[in-house]
């Protein structure tokens, strides 16, 4: 007689895989999320993986992992530690053992576990044999034997049945969460609508990996995560740079420019390219550049032809697109720049998280050429601010950096998908055909901007360029007075947002004992921690910041009136350092993480605690 499974519900849980490089752990992580996704749960995920190709076998500088947080409640990180880690291969375990809570279950392949592998490992014992893991509920499945037995009538290839390992382990998550698998079925055909076979052969290795779970009886209890309590609407599991495509498409629609990215490819940037290019069915074009210099140069030819032009980027592409910026500042173009932030410096570190370029975004460029810089800070919301750097680039005629990250960009959530309608109007100031007022710098005289006056529009012939401009005319001018002129103007029309931005809001009594301040995509985590104490009874308050150039009017209202106030950033002080310029009469003090990893909840909970008793 089968033993029944009894079933414990939870509010969430975390679910962590990792594996080599090509053992495909971020593909089945995504197909975890989008099952969870379509029963009703929040999520959050976060995708960490090696930066080569293909690292070097068994090494723990070769794992990739995939974590996912899933919940009944409202999700806002990926979770610290996790309740299950699927572990590949002794270096995925070694490396991420930290990962995991006590108790957790521990799905390994056992079969990967050899003298060979544990050496590269640098394990001195076998950890599934020498009692090391004897805090965790271990399960040491013979995946790779199993997946090929399960195919072992299929005739296939050595190569092609290892490729299907990862499969199995889906299968084994899939039981312990009672997940019904149909979605990854429809998953197979779509991917594999060529290719029958491949669809059987994934099936067949997923339900095997199930039907050994459930006979193995891996775990006492299987868990149930309920659906979490949403606005209604459509939603879709969605990544930071598809939430940013899908930003700067709706903004072209909005304000009737047609969407034009001049990119040249980057980690971790550059699956916005790849995403404007699958829609040329609504209008937009893509250009892959040779490189960044390229990229902005076109788009700041596409901005001067009236189309709402944009680059995506990372570091590195964003110090080569500095003389161009100066060039869109000098020129007055709206041009929309999405740097999705990564370590460094140099090529420093392609794959993982960091918020080191705000200095560079802030100043990077010669001479006094300010502009826009806002950041997103959640996933979903790389869309909202997306769609926000394209009406504040165009209605105010300067460029706009929005600063994302790579947890961001490659991290997913669920996003609620808004009707066109509901969005706010873009109303670009295009000059009309032979407007007896025209001049080129004839200015807004209360938000300082130029009109745009697109080429080929009958009567506005200009001249445009790098060269400094006569006020209102726009000739060319070396006078002394005028570019101390058109230099004040330049940094009042930038100030002058503003009055167009939401005013800062504060989470908390604005007379907290201690005021946690963030910014970017630090906002979960940070967020958490602040709620966490809070309900604790702690006096804590947060402010977290998405407009940085300018800030918000209520600003310094608003950081005014703590005892103490810490900032919190995955740099080494950049934001703190820009407010202290700004308000120096305040004390601040940092809380830096610089890592290449994201906050987690812990950690900042500890500080903020520590803070709070001094």
């Amino acid at each position: 007689m089968v033993k029944k499974i009894s079933h414990v519900d939870k509010q969430d849980v975390v679910v962590k895989f990792v594996g080599d490089s090509g053992d495909g752990m971020q593909l089945i992580g995504t197909l975890f999320s989008n099952a969870a996704a379509l029963a009703g749960n929040d999520l959050s995920t976060f995708p960490d993986y090696p930066a080569e190709i293909r690292a070097p076998h068994n090494t723990i500088a070769g794992v990739s992992g995939f974590q996912v947080h899933v919940g009944s409640t409202a999700i806002t990180t990926s979770g610290d530690q996790c309740d299950v880690l699927v572990a590949m291969n002794p270096a995925s375990l070694k490396s991420n053992l930290k990962w995991a809570k006590k108790g957790a279950t521990i799905i390994v392949d056992a079969d990967t576990f050899t003298d060979e592998a544990l050496m590269k490992a640098d394990y001195k014992s076998n950890p599934l044999s020498d009692g090391s893991l004897s805090s965790y509920n271990v399960v040491p499945a013979p995946i790779t034997t199993l997946s090929h037995k399960a195919l072992e009538s299929d005739g296939l290839d050595h190569k092609t049945i290892e490729k299907t390992r990862n499969m199995f382990a889906l299968g084994m998550i899939y039981y312990i969460f009672d997940r019904d698998m149909t979605t990854t079925v429809h998953f197979f055909e779509a991917k594999f609508a060529k290719k029958p076979q491949m669809i059987a052969i994934n099936k067949k290795v997923m339900e095997a990996g199930h039907n050994y779970a459930e006979a193995a009886e891996i775990v006492e209890s299987t868990i149930h995560v309920g659906p979490a309590k949403m606005e209604k609407g459509r939603y879709r599991n969605i990544t930071g740079n598809v939430a940013t495509a899908w930003g700067l498409l709706a903004a072209a629609e909005k304000s009737g420019r047609p969407l034009f990215l001049g990119s040249y490819p980057i980690t971790p940037a550059t699956d916005i390219l790849v995403e404007i290019t699958k829609r040329r069915d609504l209008g937009a074009k893509a250009f892959q550049a040779e490189d960044e210099i390229a990229g902005i140069c076109s788009t700041i030819g596409a901005s001067f032809a009236g189309s709402l032009a944009c680059t995506s980027t990372s570091g590195p592409g964003l110090s080569l697109m500095s003389e161009a910026l100066g060039l869109a500042v000098m020129a007055e173009l709206p041009v929309v720049v999405v740097d999705v932030q990564r370590g460094g410096p140099s090529t420093g570190l392609p794959t993982k998280s960091e918020q080191s370029d705000l200095y560079q975004a802030l100043f990077g460029r010669n001479g006094e050429a300010p502009l826009i810089v806002i950041a997103s800070s959640t996933p979903a919301n790389c869309f909202n601010f997306a769609y926000e750097a394209a009406r504040l680039a165009m209605e105010h005629m300067t460029p706009c950096i929005l600063l994302s990250d790579g947890s961001l960009g490659n991290g997913s959530q669920l996003f609620r998908i808004p009707k066109m309608a509901d969005m706010p109007a873009i109303n670009p100031p295009i000059v009309p055909a032979n407007d007896p007022n025209f001049k080129p710098y004839l200015r807004n005289p209360e938000t300082l901007v130029r009109g745009w006056a697109l080429p080929g529009t009958e009567g506005l012939r200009h001249r445009i360029g790098g060269l400094e401009k006569e006020h209102i005319t726009g000739n060319v001018s070396t006078d002394p007075l005028n570019h101390a002129l058109m230099s004040r103007l330049r940094r009042e029309k930038v100030e002058k947002v503003a009055d167009d931005i939401p005013e800062q809001a504060l989470m908390g009594e604005k007379d907290a004992d201690l005021l946690v301040v963030s910014w970017g995509g630090t906002y979960g985590a940070v967020s958490t921690a602040v709620e966490i104490l809070q309900q604790q009874g702690k006096s804590i308050a947060h402010a977290h910041f998405n407009y940085i150039m300018p800030l918000p009017k209520n600003t310094l209202d608003v950081l005014e009136g703590h005892k103490k106030i810490v900032v919190c950033e995955l740099n080494q002080g950049q934001f703190v350092n820009y407010l202290r310029g700004r308000f120096d009469h305040l004390h601040m003090t940092q809380y830096n993480k610089i890592q290449g990893l994201p906050f987690t909840v812990t950690e900042l909970v500890d500080h903020f605690k520590q803070l709070l008793a001094q």
